[in-house]
């Protein structure tokens, strides 16, 4: 699968209750949420994002509350993948979980690169700085499940 789309860059340690603020978790309406996506710590998210653009961060994605809404509020904003230095670890299983790629890469990224992502070849092109950087693909059983859409969707076709 490969994904193309512009940078949107965060720092590090950004939290599920900025992903996803709280007082919005009375809905699991996907669009819903992702209408308030990022709000917190961006508030033109919501507004500025094109479809197969690419959350890029720094250290500690995720962190916080263990909500699968904070994946599905992304990728329902219409984020294509999610890139980062390091992940928390409930949040990296809920975005597999929910069908959302997620890379952890040292590549230097910056707000508003042009991006291109292999995810079964493991790399990805900086298309604005002409450099191409590698990072572990996921193994075929958890690529089925983001290409399924989900783990949900992923059991569905399962013998």
């Amino acid at each position: 699968m490969i994904l193309k789309g512009t940078a949107i860059k965060y720092g590090d340690n950004v939290d599920t209750d900025v992903i996803i603020p709280a007082r919005y978790l009375n809905t699991s309406d996907p669009k819903e949420l992702a209408a308030h996506c990022m709000e917190d710590i961006d508030k033109d998210f919501a507004k500025k994002i094109k479809p197969g653009d690419i959350i890029v961060a720094d250290n500690n994605f995720g962190c916080g509350s263990s909500r699968e809404h904070a994946p599905i509020a992304i990728k329902y904003s219409g984020i294509s993948c999610v890139v980062a230095k390091s992940f928390a670890r409930i949040f990296y299983r809920n975005a597999i979980n929910t069908g959302l790629p997620i890379i952890e890469t040292d590549a230097v990224i910056e707000n508003g690169d042009e991006l291109e992502i292999d995810l079964s070849a493991g790399k990805i092109t900086n298309l604005t700085k002409g450099v191409t950087d590698t990072f572990p693909p996921f193994p075929e059983f958890l690529q089925g499940i983001i290409d399924a859409g989900g783990l949900m969707n992923a059991m569905k076709t399962m013998p």
